[in-house]
């Protein structure tokens, strides 16, 4: 009892106790984990305005855009795409919300037919946008395919979001406008004008050596001008490459392997338990069959001139007779094996028509729903009427051909090489006559081929060639590897430039790595290694040995550059012409002198120029150059008064007007205020975009995920 008495007294403290020991529990786990705004963070690949990016959102859509890229685009160029749409729609989207932009149901279903209008999906047997079918079409993808009804959505969302835009846009368009007196002023720009004396004491006349500048006047202009020279992080790395490329002992290799296909050879045969003879390249009859056995590129059926052949060995095998052989020989990457096959006498070059009769299902097909059958009737009856009345080659083009791109001119090709043209299509134009015409079938359709002309024939050869790329063995793989392995070690111990040295490696320097940079001279896209070289981690003098394609490189960072503003090193190559400039501009305005233009052209060894007829749209003075303040100022001053000196583009001038010459004028001013309101319309898409990015608060944290 006494004991339960205690506790009770001291119950109070007991759950103090408790819930702090739960509190310290909770909060162990939250550390281990990160926190949940850790994880939040994790989860957020940028915040624009406060607005949280989602991390697998964002990847979602690089993932899509990389596949609408294909082939042409990297992974960092699906990412700045999609971040480019991200903080477009972010941006553009609080505008619409404080202006309270919308866009109706009505005016979306408008943009929805003005879409599709063309769309033989949504078209009635008149040809003409049926929104009764684009209902159904919607209501069938609903109730068969999810995936189809969802991309349906998306579609409609994005017409939406474009209608919503482009009145914001239109908005902004609509308080974007010259008035009159706008457009009068244009108009004298450009037609009023002034001839003037000029001299010029060209930038040109003192060398840059001549003018010294200190890296404290360079630090101390960025400072004065802080807003222009701002820089972004960046990294410096050198590196060395280590391919790996076949040894000279694995290209004798494959020169003793390529070689022993040459001849018969006697083999063991598990399935009549007998020794039997396999026919070597000399002797095979089936020239195709071998090399789709043997060869790394398999067998070319084309005939070949002199000049399509490797140039090292063309006249050798242009020579040989058929069933001759020569190698093996090196070409490029490949040690290689030639056999003449055939030979046979044909034109470089032909010249043909054709009319493309296509059927529903070819890529070429189009609108057409013809079946195949179909097809080869149309193709027949075409050849007919062409066969009997040879001028309706070009009206029966123009009216059945699925060839666009010719079928206006007759179904005219032009002239072609040999292999220009698909297999079929290419054989009868080379194996027929001039004048010769028939029908062939290709994957793009029937073709209806009238062989107009043929150049130069001569002889060409059909070659069988073996070929096995030349690449390094296992052995010396694992021998590059070794070396690399060896040079990543004593580079740390010893300086990275001087370890290259010893080993007779090219140390190759890239400076200026931005943080979402993907590619590396030499080497490519390496994103990877970009990423290591920003890892907060990585101390400069680090190293770390990458795959890439060709083999290995072992990279060390040589110089980080945080945010801010430009160091007297990276801001040299912009400031320091500036700064001669500048100087330069003192030192020629000192050998200015005397009262008229010709005596100051006197007092600065120069010459009194003339130019005519100038004025402020494009003012280019000849001889000169393009010098907008000195043409400024020419139609400032008064007729014969001459002005201090200019400060131009390419030198210092002293002008004398000599001549003014003020446009007539117009009745009314209106055309050249529409032509002004035009252009400045014309930027309202890009610059209001620009606008609100640079407006916007934005926390980029791309680097860390791609």
């Amino acid at each position: 009892m006494a004991v339960l008495n205690k506790i009770r007294q001291r119950s109070i403290f007991l759950i103090v106790i408790i819930a702090l020991a739960l509190f310290s529990f909770v909060l162990a786990d939250l550390i281990r984990n990160g926190g949940a705004i850790s994880q939040k963070a994790e989860n957020t690949i940028a915040t624009i305005n406060g607005e949280d990016i989602d991390r697998t959102e964002f990847a979602k859509k690089v993932e899509a855009a990389s596949r609408n890229f294909g082939g042409n685009g990297s992974s960092i160029q699906a990412v700045n795409y999609v971040w480019n749409q991200e903080v477009r729609q972010v941006v553009f989207q609080e505008q619409f919300e404080e202006l309270g932009i919308k866009v109706g149901e009505d005016q979306v279903n408008q943009l929805l037919e003005e879409s599709l209008a063309n769309n033989p999906t949504f078209q009635n047997e008149a040809g003409v946008f049926d929104k009764a079918k684009m209902q159904e079409y919607v209501a069938n993808v609903k109730a068969t395919s999810p995936q189809a009804y969802q991309q349906w959505l998306d579609y409609e969302t994005s017409i939406s979001k474009g209608a919503v835009e482009e009145t914001y846009l239109n908005m902004i368009k609509a308080g974007v406008g010259s008035t009159l007196k706008e457009g009068e002023l244009a108009y004298k720009m450009e037609n009023d004008n002034v001839d003037i004396k000029y001299v010029q004491l060209p930038f040109s006349s003192i060398q840059d050596s001549e003018v010294t500048v200190s890296d404290a006047e360079i630090k101390s202009y960025i400072d004065a001008h802080a807003s222009q020279y701002k820089a972004e992080a960046s990294r410096n790395i050198s590196y060395v490459l280590f391919k790996e490329v076949a040894s000279a002992e694995d290209e004798s290799e494959i020169m003793t392997k390529v070689a022993a296909l040459l001849d018969d050879k006697v083999q063991f045969s598990e399935a009549t338990k007998t020794n039997d003879t396999v026919l070597g390249f000399k002797n095979v009859e089936n020239a195709e069959q071998f090399i789709n056995q043997y060869s790394a590129i398999k067998f070319d059926s084309r005939f070949k001139f002199k000049k399509d052949l490797p140039t090292s060995v063309a006249d050798t095998i242009y020579n040989l007779p058929i069933g001759g052989v020569y190698g093996p020989y090196k070409d490029g990457e490949y040690v290689k094996l030639s056999k003449v096959i055939a030979q046979k006498q044909i034109p470089d070059s032909v010249k043909a028509s054709h009319i493309l009769v296509s059927w529903e299902g070819l890529r070429t097909a189009g609108d057409t729903k013809r079946t195949k059958e179909e097809a080869k009737t149309l193709a027949d009856s075409i050849a007919n009427v062409i066969k009997s009345n040879k001028d309706k080659f070009s009206e029966l083009a123009a009216a059945f051909s699925s060839d666009s791109s010719n079928k206006d001119k007759g179904g005219d090709l032009g002239y072609f090489v040999p292999g220009a043209m698909v297999p079929a299509f290419n054989d009868y134009c080379f194996d027929n006559e001039v004048g010769d015409q028939g029908i062939v079938e290709t994957q793009f359709g029937y073709h209806v081929i009238r062989i107009e002309d043929q150049k130069n024939e001569q002889k060409a050869i059909q070659v069988a060639t073996v070929a096995q790329k030349i690449e390094p063995s296992e052995k010396t793989i694992n021998t590059i590897f070794t070396e690399t392995t060896k040079f990543q070690i004593a580079a740390r111990d010893k300086d990275f430039a001087e370890v290259s040295k010893e080993n007779g490696l090219a140390v190759r320097p890239v400076n200026k790595i931005k943080e979402l940079d993907e590619n590396i001279p030499g080497v490519g896209s390496q994103r990877s290694v970009v990423q290591w070289a920003f890892k907060e981690e990585v101390k400069v003098g680090e190293i770390k040995r990458f795959d890439v394609p060709e083999g290995y490189i072992v990279a060390q960072l040589t110089g980080k550059s945080e945010k801010g503003n430009m160091s007297v090193e990276e801001g040299s190559a912009v400031v320091k012409p500036i700064l001669i400039k500048e100087k330069k501009v003192e030192m020629l305005k000192n050998k200015i002198s005397g009262s008229t233009i010709e005596n100051i052209a006197s007092s600065a060894s120069q010459t009194v120029k003339t130019a005519s007829a100038l004025n402020m749209k494009t003012p280019t003075i000849s001889g000169a150059g393009t010098e907008p303040k000195v043409v400024g100022t020419a139609f400032a001053l008064e007729i014969g008064a001459v002005s201090g000196p200019i400060v131009g583009n390419n030198g210092v001038y002293v002008i004398e007007v000599t001549k003014s010459t003020p446009a007539s004028g117009l009745d009314t001013y209106m055309s050249y205020a529409v032509q002004a309101t035009k252009a400045q319309s014309g930027l309202v898409n890009s610059k209001v975009f620009e606008a609100l990015k640079e407006a916007a608060e934005i926390e980029d944290k791309r680097a860390k995920f791609y």
